[in-house]
C-alpha cells in the first residue's frame, strides 16, 4: 500500500511539473511601461495575444504562466499606450500631402516661389492648389490680395487655403470660374473687398463659392491619400486619429479600407453636418467596429481667430468694426443639437470665440440639464468667458482642445483679444478642472501631426524654440501625467472608445508606442526632439 501511495505522489508531482503554459503572441519585457490605467500604474512587461493585452506585470511572474512566440527586450525603453488625436482631419492630411505645402512661409513672395516650384512638378494640373499660409507670420500682417497670384498664374486658377482652414486666397482666374463678384454673399462668410472689388480672400462659408468648382478626387484618389496620411501618422506614434467632419461616402470608404486590411490606423469619424447626412445617419444610428467609431456629428458655430471669423461677445481689439460671426444661426444650432440629443449621437461643436462658446454651452446645458454620460464636446474651446467655465462641469461637457494652437497663436492673440480677454483663452488647466479630464488633439493639418508637439505645448506652454521663457500664460500649463492621459485614456473616453483602448491593461486592444526617451522625465526642451522607435496597432507592428 505504501508503494502505491509513493507512486501516486510521484505521478502527481510529475503532472504538476508538466502543467502546460498558455501560448501568447508577444512578450514585451525590460521596459518602462506607463499603463495610463485608472491608477496610473507602472510595469516592466506585458503579454499580447490575438491583438489584445493579455497580462501586465513583472516578466518573471508572467513567464510562470505564459509562453511567448516572440519576445522583445526593450532594454529599459519607455512604452506608452498608442497616442490618440481626437480632433484632426485625417483625410485632409492626405489631401494636403498632394498639394503645395505653404506651412512656415515667411512672406507672400515665398508663397509665389513655392507655387512656381509646385507647378513645375505638376505641369498637367488644371488648378494650383495649396494650403498653409498665415499672414500673421509675415512682416505685413494684412490679408494678401490676388495681384501677385495673377501675375504669376494669369491663366491657371489658384486656390490656397489658410493654415486654419477658415480662409481661402484665390486669383482672378479662379474668381471668374466660380463667378464670384463684389455682390456675391453667403451667410456666415465674407468675400473680402477693397475698392469695391474682391481681393481674392474669402472667409469661412464664402470659401464654398470657389470650392464648389474645384476638382474633386475620386475614391481611388482618396484611398491613396488616406494611406499616405496613415504612414505619416504611425511614424509619429499615432494609433487612433479622427476626421472632424467627413461625408457618409468617405466614412464608408474608410470602413472598406479597414475591412480589406489596407488601412490599419483607427479612426474616430465625425459626420459633417448637413440635412442629407443627418437623414442618413439618424436612420442608421451610431456604429462602431474595432477600428472605426461613428457616433458624432461635427457642428461649426463660428470661424477662426486668425482670420477674425471667431464670434466674440465684444469687437476685436485690433479691428473694432467687427466681432466675427456665427456660421449657423442660433436657431439652427439649437434645432440640430435637439435632433442629436434625441438620437443618441454625440454633438461636437467647433467654438473659438467667447460668444460661440457661450451660445453652445447654453444650448448644450438646456438639453443635457445636469451630469450625464452623453460626452458632448466643445471642439477647441479657445476663448471662454470667465463666467462660463463652470458649465463644462455642470453638464459634463468635454473640452476637446489643441495645445499647439496656444503656442502658434500666442504672438498675436492678445492683439485680437486685448490683455483681459486673452486670459480666458487656451485655458487648458482651468478647463480640465471642470470635469477632471480634457482631450488633447492637434487639428492637423492646421497644426503639425506630431502629438509630442502638443504634449510639449501643454506642459511647457512654449514653441519649438522654447519661447517664451517661463511659458505663455503658464498658469494654464498642465502636469505631464494629465497631458499623457489627455492623449490616451481621456481621449479614448471622449471618443466612446475607452472600453476598447486608451491604456495598457488586460483585455484592451494592444495599441502601444515605444519612444527613444521618457517624456515623463526628460527636460521640457528635449520633448520635441523625442523620436518614435516603434508603433503597434492591435498587436501588429506598423512602424
Amino acid at each position: 500500500m505504501k508503494r502505491y501511495f509513493h507512486l501516486l505522489t510521484a505521478c502527481l508531482a510529475m503532472l504538476g511539473g508538466c502543467t502546460q503554459k498558455e501560448k501568447v503572441d508577444l512578450l514585451v519585457t525590460n521596459a518602462r511601461v506607463y499603463t495610463a490605467d485608472s491608477s496610473f500604474s507602472m510595469a516592466d512587461a506585458f503579454m499580447v495575444k490575438d491583438g489584445k493585452f493579455l497580462a501586465v506585470g513583472p516578466a518573471d511572474e508572467l513567464l510562470k504562466t505564459y509562453e511567448a512566440d516572440s519576445t522583445a527586450d526593450l532594454n529599459g525603453q519607455p512604452v506608452y499606450p498608442g497616442f490618440f488625436d481626437p480632433h484632426s482631419h485625417f483625410l485632409g492630411l492626405g489631401q494636403m500631402l498632394d498639394q503645395a505645402d505653404l506651412v512656415g512661409t515667411g512672406s507672400y513672395d515665398e508663397i509665389i516661389n513655392r507655387l512656381k516650384q509646385f507647378a513645375q512638378k505638376h505641369p498637367d494640373a488644371l488648378w494650383v492648389i495649396g494650403r498653409g499660409w498665415d499672414q500673421n507670420d509675415w512682416t505685413d500682417k494684412q490679408f494678401p490680395t490676388k495681384e501677385k497670384l495673377d501675375a504669376a498664374f494669369p491663366n491657371t486658377p489658384v486656390a490656397l487655403t489658410r493654415i486654419d482652414g477658415h480662409a481661402l486666397l484665390v486669383n482672378s482666374k479662379a474668381l471668374r470660374l466660380a463667378q464670384v463678384t463684389a455682390g456675391s454673399k453667403l451667410a456666415g462668410g465674407e468675400v473680402v473687398l477693397s475698392g469695391g472689388q474682391p481681393t481674392g480672400v474669402l472667409v469661412d462659408n464664402a470659401m464654398q463659392l470657389v470650392k464648389r468648382v474645384l476638382p474633386r478626387p475620386d475614391n481611388a484618389d482618396k484611398a491613396r491619400m488616406l494611406q499616405n496620411a496613415e504612414k505619416a501618422c504611425v511614424a509619429l506614434g499615432l494609433t487612433s486619429v479622427s476626421d472632424a467632419g467627413i461625408s457618409p461616402d468617405e466614412i464608408n470608404l474608410i470602413d472598406s479600407l479597414h475591412q480589406s486590411g489596407k488601412l490599419k490606423i483607427r479612426d474616430y469619424a465625425m459626420v459633417s453636418l448637413g440635412e442629407p447626412n443627418l437623414n442618413y445617419f439618424l436612420k442608421r444610428g451610431p456604429f462602431q467596429t474595432d477600428r472605426l467609431t461613428v457616433r458624432s456629428f461635427k457642428l461649426y458655430a463660428d470661424g477662426a481667430l486668425g482670420s477674425r471669423g471667431a464670434c466674440l461677445r465684444k469687437p476685436y481689439s485690433d479691428r473694432p468694426e467687427t466681432g466675427g460671426f456665427l456660421l449657423l444661426s442660433p436657431d439652427e444650432l439649437n434645432r440640430v443639437s435637439t435632433l442629436l440629443y434625441k438620437s443618441g449621437f454625440q454633438a461636437n461643436t467647433h467654438c473659438i470665440g467667447d460668444s460661440a462658446n457661450h451660445l453652445m454651452l447654453d444650448i448644450y446645458g438646456k438639453l443635457l440639464k445636469s451630469k450625464n454620460n452623453r460626452r458632448w464636446r466643445i471642439e477647441h474651446a479657445q476663448v471662454v468667458s470667465t463666467a462660463d467655465f463652470w458649465k463644462f462641469g455642470r453638464y459634463s461637457i468635454i473640452p476637446s482642445v489643441q495645445p499647439t494652437h496656444a503656442t502658434s497663436d500666442m504672438y498675436w492673440a492678445a492683439d485680437r483679444l486685448g490683455p483681459v480677454r486673452v486670459k480666458g483663452a487656451y485655458a487648458f488647466k482651468d478647463l480640465m478642472k471642470q470635469n477632471g479630464l480634457i482631450a488633447f488633439g492637434s487639428d492637423f493639418p492646421v497644426e503639425y501631426v506630431n502629438p509630442l508637439f502638443g504634449f510639449h505645448a501643454a506642459v511647457a506652454r512654449q514653441d519649438s524654440k522654447n519661447f517664451p521663457k517661463g511659458g505663455f500664460q503658464p498658469e494654464n500649463a498642465v502636469d505631464r501625467k494629465s497631458a499623457l492621459l489627455a492623449m490616451t485614456r481621456w481621449a479614448a473616453y471622449a471618443n466612446f472608445e475607452d472600453h476598447l483602448r486608451g491604456c495598457i491593461a488586460p483585455g484592451k486592444q494592444a495599441d502601444f508606442v515605444i519612444l527613444d526617451r521618457d517624456i515623463m522625465t526628460v527636460p521640457n526642451e528635449q520633448l520635441r526632439d523625442t523620436k518614435v522607435r516603434q508603433t503597434w496597432i492591435g498587436g501588429e507592428r506598423v512602424f
